[in-house]
């Protein structure tokens, strides 16, 4: 399965205001109270995307292990159910920068917040993203993504059943796979 672009959506009530590529996530019937959470968070991130960029700032977090990422890239950890197995975290990637191949056991949801950046799943072409777009990518399915070269990158990850792991990290995407649209 490829990775879904649903695009931005402003809607009624609150569980109106995610995504039907973030529903699948409140599939399991967990507590309320951890989806009810989960919805919140999505939906503050999904609101900040249409509103002015200063009233609604994450911090920029912590540098990302070099032996994941090519480039600059920091990592801030939103909010994590470990019962529900459910974590968000933004990511911020400067212009160029990029995870290594990866897997995830659930499928993650990316929520682009500023900047443009790459998505690429194995076997398929680089698929560009830009502010508001929302991406699925289904559990198992080896993918990485990043910042353009021309510009910085930020998302908000939203990774489901990470029981077992949040991501399994393979090898660094080699510049030619990088630079191919392909």
């Amino acid at each position: 399965m490829s990775a879904s672009k649903t695009g931005k959506g402003k809607l009624g009530k609150m569980r109106k205001f995610v995504p039907s590529s973030l529903k699948s996530l409140f599939s399991k019937r967990t507590d309320m109270k951890s989806n009810g959470i989960l919805t919140f968070l999505v939906f503050l991130a999904l609101h900040s995307i249409g509103q002015n960029a200063n009233q609604f700032v994450l911090p920029k977090g912590e540098s990302a292990p070099m032996s994941y990422f090519t480039g600059n890239v920091w990592v801030y950890p939103v909010a994590q159910d470990s019962l529900a197995h459910w974590y968000i975290g933004k990511v911020t990637f400067e212009a160029s920068a990029h995870s290594n191949w990866h897997v995830h056991s659930g499928k993650q949801v990316l929520v682009v917040l500023e900047g443009t950046g790459y998505v690429k799943e194995q076997g398929k072409g680089i698929q560009t993203l830009k502010k508001g777009d929302v991406v699925t990518i289904q559990a198992g399915v080896k993918h990485w993504h990043g910042a353009t070269p021309e510009r910085g990158f930020i998302q908000l990850v939203v990774n489901s059943e990470i029981k077992n792991a949040v991501v399994n990290w393979l090898e660094r995407v080699t510049d030619e796979e990088y630079r191919t649209k392909k």
